[in-house]
């Protein structure tokens, strides 16, 4: 099973994909990723993803994050590190 994130940082997912905010991912191995946050699942594994359209949707493990910008116009919230 992996690490989960904190809640807090948790919410600042849920608040991201409530209003489908236009974000930017940084990745803990520096990879960046933008597009629109959608959901949350688990997979069979217990791993958290976070469900992301930049084109195509595709699903980032949420313990891989480094970092998340709110691209959006009056976001809740601009910028988180992990």
């Amino acid at each position: 099973m992996s690490k989960l994130i904190s809640c807090q940082l948790h919410d600042y997912i849920e608040i991201a994909c409530m209003y489908h905010y236009r974000i930017r991912l940084t990745l803990k191995n520096r990879e960046v990723i933008e597009g629109r946050a959608l959901d949350t699942c688990v997979d069979a594994d217990k791993r958290e993803y976070l469900l992301l359209d930049d084109g195509e949707k595709r699903q980032v493990e949420l313990n891989k994050l480094a970092g998340m910008e709110v691209l959006s116009a009056n976001p809740a919230f601009k910028k988180v590190d992990f």
